[in-house]
C-alpha cells in the first residue's frame, strides 16, 4: 500500500511539473480558458499601408482633436455612485458618564456616499467601460446618458491591477463609441507644440530669466502671449484668413469652477484691465451697499430679486477674500467645519442632560454654541 502510495504521489509531481513549464514556455499549447459573452465594438476602418506616414494636406490642422472629440461625446457618460459609510462618532459623545447612561445610543451613523465619474460606451449593447476605482465597493450606479437619462448599472467585470472596469446596463438608443486604429495617430506635433509652448511661456524656470518676482513673471507672461497673438494673426492673413474674432478680457475662465472660484477668477481678469477696486476697505464699503440692498429686497419679499441681491453679496465677499489673499473655497470649508464641531459640542451638551436639540431653545443653544466658541480659543 505504501508503495503505491508513493509511486502516485511521484507520478502527481511529475505531471504537475510538466504542466507548469508547458504553461511557462509553452502557453498556446493549453487550451483557453472559458470566457463569458464576446461583446462586438466599433472600430474605425485601418489606414491603407504604407511606407512613411503622409504629409498632412495643405491648411490642415495637426493640433485640434475637435472632430475626435464631437465624434466621441456622444459615447460618454457620467456615473454616479453611492454607497453606506460609517460616519465617525463625535468625540463628545464617548464621554464614559454619556456611555454609563445612554450606552450605544449615539453610534456611529450610517450615511450615503455619493460620488462622480465617468465612462464611454463601448457596445450599443448596454456595455460602458469606465476606471475600477469609480466604482469600487459602490451599492447603486447610475448611469447618466447624453441625451438626459439616467440608468441604473452592476458591474459585470473588473480588474483592479489595470484600474478598468465594465457596467452594463439595459437600455435602447445606446451610442457606441468607434475604436480607431493606433497605428493611424500623428501625436508627435501636438506633443511637440505643447512642449515648445511650455517652455516658450517659462523663461524664469526653463531659460535665463533669474530673480523675477511673481508679479514680473505675471507681466512677462502675459507680454509672451501678447506676442503670441500678434504672430497667429500674421498667420491668418498671410493664409488669406479672416481675422479672429477679438477674444474679451472674461473670455477662458472655465464655466464649471465652483461658482466662489469662478467669482475669484473673473475678478482676477478684470483686474488686469483696470477694472478693480484699489483697496479693500472700498470693497468693504460695496459689501455694506450689498447688504443695504439685501435689507430692502428683504423687506420687498419678492424672490427672484432676493437671490439677485443675494449672489451680488456673494460676489463682492469673494472679492474681498481675493483682496485679502484668501482663498474663498478654502476659507468656506473651514467655517463649515468650525460651525460642525461647535454644533456637535451643544448636542453633547444637551445629551448629558437627556435632551435634544429640539428639545432646548435657542437662548440655550446660543449659550452653549459661546462655550463653545470659548473653549477653542483657550
Amino acid at each position: 500500500m505504501t508503495r503505491l502510495w508513493l509511486i502516485f504521489a511521484q507520478t502527481t509531481t511529475v505531471c504537475l511539473a510538466a504542466l507548469f513549464v508547458v504553461a511557462t514556455l509553452k502557453p498556446q499549447w493549453l487550451p483557453a480558458k472559458g470566457v463569458g459573452e464576446i461583446v462586438p465594438v466599433l472600430q474605425a476602418p485601418r489606414p491603407a499601408a504604407a511606407s512613411a506616414p503622409s504629409a498632412p494636406a495643405a491648411g490642415s490642422r495637426t493640433d485640434s482633436y475637435h472632430e475626435a472629440v464631437m465624434r466621441a461625446m456622444p459615447s460618454v457618460v457620467g456615473i454616479i455612485t453611492s454607497k453606506q459609510v460609517r460616519a465617525p462618532r463625535n468625540p463628545f459623545l464617548s464621554d464614559p458618564a454619556l456611555q454609563r447612561f445612554f450606552g450605544d445610543r449615539f453610534s456611529d451613523e450610517a450615511q450615503k456616499a455619493a460620488s462622480l465619474g465617468s465612462g464611454v460606451i463601448v457596445s450599443s449593447a448596454g456595455y460602458i467601460l469606465t476606471n475600477n476605482h469609480v466604482v469600487e465597493a459602490a451599492e447603486e450606479i447610475e448611469i447618466a446618458l447624453p441625451d438626459g437619462r439616467k440608468l441604473l448599472a452592476k458591474v459585470v467585470g473588473s480588474d483592479p491591477d489595470t484600474d478598468l472596469a465594465v457596467l452594463r446596463v439595459q437600455g435602447g438608443d445606446l451610442r457606441a463609441i468607434s475604436f480607431g486604429a493606433s497605428e493611424s495617430l500623428r501625436v508627435g506635433d501636438v506633443v511637440l507644440a505643447i512642449n515648445e509652448k511650455l517652455v516658450r511661456r517659462h523663461p524664469h524656470v526653463f531659460g535665463d530669466l533669474e530673480g523675477a518676482d511673481p508679479q514680473a513673471v505675471k507681466r512677462l507672461w502675459a507680454s509672451i502671449k501678447a506676442e503670441e497673438k500678434k504672430a497667429r494673426a500674421a498667420r491668418r492673413e498671410a493664409q488669406g484668413l479672416p481675422p479672429e474674432p477679438p477674444a474679451g478680457a472674461l473670455d477662458g475662465v472655465p464655466g464649471a469652477l465652483p461658482a466662489l472660484g469662478r467669482a475669484v477668477k473673473l475678478q482676477e481678469r478684470a483686474a488686469r484691465v483696470g477694472f478693480d477696486w484699489p483697496d479693500a476697505r472700498q470693497v468693504l464699503d460695496k459689501i455694506e451697499e450689498e447688504v443695504a440692498e439685501l435689507r430692502a429686497e428683504l423687506d420687498a419679499g419678492d424672490p427672484a430679486r432676493l437671490a439677485d441681491e443675494v449672489g451680488d453679496l456673494l460676489f463682492a465677499v469673494a472679492n474681498l477674500a481675493r483682496h485679502a489673499g484668501v482663498d474663498p473655497e478654502t476659507a468656506l470649508a473651514g467655517t463649515n467645519g468650525k460651525f460642525t464641531r461647535r454644533f456637535a459640542h451643544i448636542e453633547a451638551q444637551l445629551a448629558h442632560a437627556g435632551r435634544g436639540p429640539h428639545d432646548a431653545s435657542l437662548e440655550e443653544m446660543e449659550a452653549l454654541w459661546q462655550e463653545a466658541k470659548a473653549d477653542e480659543r483657550r
